[in-house]
């Protein structure tokens, strides 16, 4: 059966994160993608199926006796994404990778345990494989074999992070400049205007909320983005023209918009100011800065800009990196018990008509074969001879599957 596991995924090591679309299943809704996974499963011949689409990989895992060749990958994303062209077909052979048996396993370890994402160590590969285990399982894709390779994918992973130190020190650039934040010691009722409302800026608004911080103003080009942001943050939002008009000042400012020049002038940043002393923090999370640099000069700032917090991102991705060979290790243990696991469930589907079976001997016996003597028992002795053939019945039951059981562990 270990021989049955299958993977075909691509990743952000094969292809470019815009190219990975290509080979995802795209639907409308969640009931379209169930009936296509289906259809998916059906025309392959799969006998399980577990679906993980995520920001930097797509994973079909899924099980089969069949062999997989160039023409099944190609037939098998021709169905998915019936629009692939002939061109990203041809280059499917360098961009998918196929694993079977043992390797699929292998990769199903590594990809919960976060040793093959793209920021080692982020824990979001785990949720995500959660999700997606659940949802197949909820909808009949996913069975036995698949549930015992994800439980067992899901404690490996469990015992990575808890074991080693892969999770340790951010490596998002967002994530390390709200701890420089943090690290201000600025109080959660402090007045933070957000500048921006782009897909950095969102982050920064998750992070800002989980830390509790309560009075929040947002200022961006497209009202309706800025409102977005500033509900998530119970704050205010303002189209980008109000800016210079804003009277209400600032502790923190945080700004990342998607212009070229510098957004936050001397002259704004002046008007901003309203006359307050005191020091002001800023976080310029853009690229190029939008705060000029006579902004930072000339005026007493806490300064938190992206390429200080880049050269500390990719130490910290170092740090993580040094930690892979001892989460191998680990993941090692529970790739080589899993055979073990896997005959021992083997053996009890096998077995699980067994007790079902004796329930059937014993009636046959009462009613059936020894009817005529049954019917001359008095009732006391009827009674106890129930009770005799209930306690047979239910040790019965438990001597093969114990037997199994034991069978497997002597020959591990």
């Amino acid at each position: 059966m270990l021989a049955n596991y299958k993977i075909l995924t691509v990743t952000h090591k094969q292809a470019k994160l815009k190219e990975i679309g290509d080979f995802v299943v795209k639907t409308a809704d969640e009931s379209a993608l169930r009936a296509r996974l289906e259809a998916l499963k059906s025309r392959f011949k799969l006998d399980e199926l577990l679906y993980l689409p995520t920001c930097n990989r797509v994973m079909y895992f899924f099980t089969t006796g069949q062999s997989i060749d160039a023409q099944f990958i190609s037939r098998f994303f021709q169905f998915v994404n019936p629009s692939i062209s002939d061109t990203v077909l041809d280059q499917a052979k360098e961009s998918v990778q196929c694993f079977e048996g043992a390797a699929a396993l292998e990769h199903l370890l590594d990809v919960s345990a976060s040793i093959d994402s793209l920021v080692i160590g982020e824990r979001q590969i785990l949720r995500q494989l959660r999700e997606a285990f659940d949802q197949c399982w909820e909808w009949g894709l996913a069975g036995n074999f698949i549930r015992l390779a994800y439980q067992q994918a899901v404690v490996a992973a469990k015992s990575v992070y808890s074991n080693t130190r892969i999770g340790e020190k951010p490596v998002s650039v967002v994530s390390l400049a709200i701890q420089k934040l943090l690290k201000t010691n600025i109080s959660k009722q402090a007045r933070i205007l957000v500048i921006g409302a782009g897909q950095t800026n969102q982050l920064v608004g998750k992070f800002l909320a989980k830390h509790a911080f309560t009075n929040v103003v947002v200022f961006n080009r497209t009202f309706a983005k800025a409102e977005q942001l500033a509900t998530l943050l119970d704050g205010k939002a303002f189209v980008w023209d109000s800016l210079p008009s804003y009277t209400e000042g600032f502790d923190c400012l945080i700004v990342c918009t998607g212009a070229t020049d510098s957004v936050i002038s001397p002259e704004l940043y002046a008007q901003l100011l309203r006359g307050e002393g005191g020091r002001k923090v800023v976080i310029d999370l853009a690229v190029p800065r939008n705060v000029s640099e006579a902004v930072v000069e000339n005026n007493d700032i806490h300064y938190i800009e992206i390429e200080g917090l880049r050269h500390l991102a990719q130490a910290n991705l170092a740090f993580r990196e040094q930690e892979i060979e001892e989460a191998r290790i680990i993941l090692k243990e529970y790739l080589q018990e899993f055979p073990a696991l896997l005959k021992q469930r083997q053996i009890e589907l096998a077995m699980h008509r067994v007790p079902t079976e004796i329930k059937a001997v014993r009636h046959k016996a009462i009613n059936e074969v020894f009817r005529k003597e049954v019917d001359l028992l008095d009732g006391q002795t009827r009674e106890l001879m129930e009770r005799m053939l209930a306690y047979m019945e239910k040790k019965c039951i438990g001597i093969p599957m114990r037997a199994a059981r034991e069978a497997v562990l002597a020959g591990k």
